[in-house]
């Protein structure tokens, strides 16, 4: 019933959203509802339809039409508050954000595949960025797994000795003093090796820094990358949300958008200060995927 209303929204995301008919719709007490969706979404119900009105806004920006008539569209009563609502929705004002939309309409939603991914609620369009050649420096690990040629087969690896108990980001901070904060967890392996992979956790690298030994520098090469956030969890669901993104984007967003992934450059896991479950009540975390259009 929860997908009935998830359509129901889509096909009406430019009229007026009437909560009590929806809850109706679903059979509950809109009381009930609202806890219902949230929980199976990871939204309320009204900023779910706003986040989702904002992403059909995004595709009608990035094809032209004025942003005053975009915000009257889809119910925003002025140009301020269509551009606050999409800057608190995706951290960039319209005018920046529409050079790293994606070309493709929003995909539709499955419930049920989501749910069934963990993923902790909706996975949000991706930004897409384009990024010149940069380098990492850090430390690998060789983990069993077989079948593994891309950091997508083997997300998450935190059960590596030095990385559950911080003392290989504690090394990487100390000896490297990099710029920005944020760790690069990214597979090295050219092949899908039978029983082993290895693992490069990392930093950005200064090339003026000296390199400590045990450490290892990888230079990545100018991609185009899709760029896509995890849901906003619970610690303990932190790593099944990693994982359920993974499977949403491969299974679900490739197929129905007009990119493929380049195997050319490295698909890579990005953790800043947002996944530091000390400051925060919820963590997520980024997946960058570099792609190319289809062919």
């Amino acid at each position: 019933m929860l997908q009935q209303v998830i359509n129901y929204i889509e096909e009406h995301i430019k009229d007026q959203i009437d909560s009590e008919k929806l809850a109706a719709m679903a059979g509950y007490s809109p009381y009930h509802f609202y806890r219902v969706f949230q929980k199976h979404t990871g939204y309320t119900l009204m900023d779910y339809v706003v986040k989702r009105r904002l992403q059909y806004a995004l595709h009608e920006l990035v094809n032209g039409k004025k942003v005053i008539e975009i915000a009257m569209d889809y119910g925003f009563d002025t140009h301020a508050g269509f551009t606050k609502a999409f800057k608190k929705c995706f951290g960039s004002p319209p005018s920046l954000y529409k050079i790293h939309c994606p070309k493709s309409l929003p995909q539709k939603l499955d419930l049920i595949s989501i749910h069934q991914k963990n993923t902790g609620g909706i996975v949000m369009q991706p930004m897409i960025v384009n990024r010149e050649s940069f380098t990492v420096a850090g430390k690998t690990f060789e983990v069993n797994m077989g079948n593994v040629s891309y950091t997508r087969d083997a997300p998450a690896i935190w059960d590596q000795e030095g990385l559950a108990d911080g003392s290989i980001e504690r090394l990487l901070y100390q000896s490297l003093a990099p710029k920005k904060h944020g760790e690069y967890c990214i597979n090295l392996s050219s092949t899908a090796a039978e029983d082993t992979f290895t693992y490069l956790f990392a930093v950005e690298f200064d090339a003026d820094t000296s390199l400590p030994g045990g450490l290892t520098t990888l230079q990545l090469p100018a991609a185009t990358y899709a760029v896509f956030r995890t849901p906003s969890v619970e610690v303990e669901k932190f790593a099944s949300a990693i994982k359920g993104t993974w499977k949403y984007i491969l299974e679900d967003w490739f197929p129905q958008s007009s990119y493929e992934v380049d195997d050319t450059a490295y698909d890579f896991e990005y953790y800043d200060e947002h996944c530091h479950h000390w400051d925060f009540e919820k963590v997520y975390m980024e997946i960058h995927i570099p792609i190319k259009d289809r062919c």
